[in-house]
């Protein structure tokens, strides 16, 4: 399963980069029709990539007919569990096993850029060409589908996998390696992939919701 999962997210990372190439070197939009019903909103990697890999964008896609885990768009060992779990239907609405480092985009549809009052501090919107490390900025990564292993397997996440973008507490440890470790694949901003035990810091508190602003694993503009 590992296999399959890291192999579509090396398709993923192909057509972010064929993304980029055709859009002046920026990345999509993180959200998609998953938290609006906006026409705004329909930018999203998972609408915008998918026709570059010949696949039906995710809005295209209708309510109980989402994709599922035999489709590019989840990780084959991701299994939703009871629905009880949730704050959301994810066999309604469909839920994401892979989401894209939320971090990357702190654009004015999060709160306004840099150089504004009140603004944050990142300098642009996903122009990868700012990005200082891409060799370990996350980009896309397996996403929790088990609420119950929420914030590094601290803390309840009803949410968990309802978005297609999220931060460290939504990680997801599926995979097993040769001893019984689990961990998830990550796709980087340079393309690579890699497995990895967990993203969750020694030293951060089990509540996190978003990683510290000075984190080079998850924010591309130190």
């Amino acid at each position: 399963m590992e296999t399959i999962c890291q192999s579509r997210l090396r398709q993923w990372g192909l057509a972010f980069e064929a993304y980029s190439s055709a859009n002046n070197g920026f990345y999509p939009h993180i959200d998609g029709l998953d938290r609006s019903a906006s026409k705004a909103d329909w930018f999203g990697w998972v609408d915008m990539l998918p026709p570059l890999m010949e696949e039906k964008p995710w809005r295209e896609h209708k309510r109980w007919y989402k994709p599922s885990r035999n489709t590019i768009f989840q990780c084959p060992s991701a299994i939703p569990e009871s629905s009880n779990l949730y704050n959301y239907n994810p066999e309604r609405n469909g839920y994401f096993s892979y989401a894209m480092n939320s971090c990357l985009e702190l654009d004015r549809n999060c709160w306004p850029p840099y150089g504004e009052p009140q603004g944050n501090n990142m300098p642009s919107f996903l122009n990868i060409a700012k990005i200082n490390h891409p060799t370990s900025v996350i980009l896309l990564f397996d996403q929790l589908i088990d609420p119950r292993k929420g914030y590094g397997g601290k803390k309840l996440n009803r949410s968990t996998g309802r978005y297609c973008g999220s931060y460290p507490k939504a990680f997801s440890a599926r995979h097993t390696k040769p001893g019984g470790l689990l961990g998830g694949s990550i796709l980087y901003c340079d393309y690579h992939i890699q497995w990895t035990e967990t993203v969750w810091k020694a030293d951060w508190p089990e509540d996190l919701e978003v990683p510290p602003r000075d984190d080079l694993d998850w924010y591309p503009y130190p």
